[in-house]
């Protein structure tokens, strides 16, 4: 049987390898996550990164769940970032989903979120460096 908190950590630690790759900036697991509630997964080096990362590895599925996507809302809003929620099922590709105003610089669409792909959401974090 998989340990659940083992395949997360690995999860956390493969992405923010690729985060590094992609982007040059270091990010680290938020220990932290395990005692407190409204944290990120991930931790970045550089503090003007502007998102609160939450990731989520899972065998089957589809599309994200509603509480994934509250959970790194209520986070960020208390760091007061923007959300991103990166999530992979097995034999599936990554995808990420962010808010769609932040994209937009549009306020009207306020609830609305988008999901990208990987490179897409690597081709946004470039922009903002």
């Amino acid at each position: 049987m998989v340990n659940g908190r083992n395949k997360g950590a690995a999860w956390e630690r493969t992405v923010a390898k690729m985060l590094f790759d992609e982007l040059g900036v270091e990010f680290s697991r938020d220990l932290r996550q395990y005692q407190q509630s409204d944290l990120g997964d991930l931790i970045c080096d550089d503090p003007t990164f502007p998102f609160v990362l939450e990731l989520k590895r899972y065998a089957k599925g589809y599309t994200y769940q509603q509480a994934w996507w509250d959970q790194v809302v209520k986070a960020a809003d208390a760091a007061r970032k923007e959300p991103v929620l990166i999530y992979k099922f097995d034999h599936r590709p990554i995808y990420v989903v962010m808010r769609l105003p932040f994209l937009m610089q549009e306020e009207s669409y306020d609830n609305e979120r988008v999901i990208l792909t990987w490179s897409g959401f690597i081709q946004i974090a470039r922009r903002l460096e």
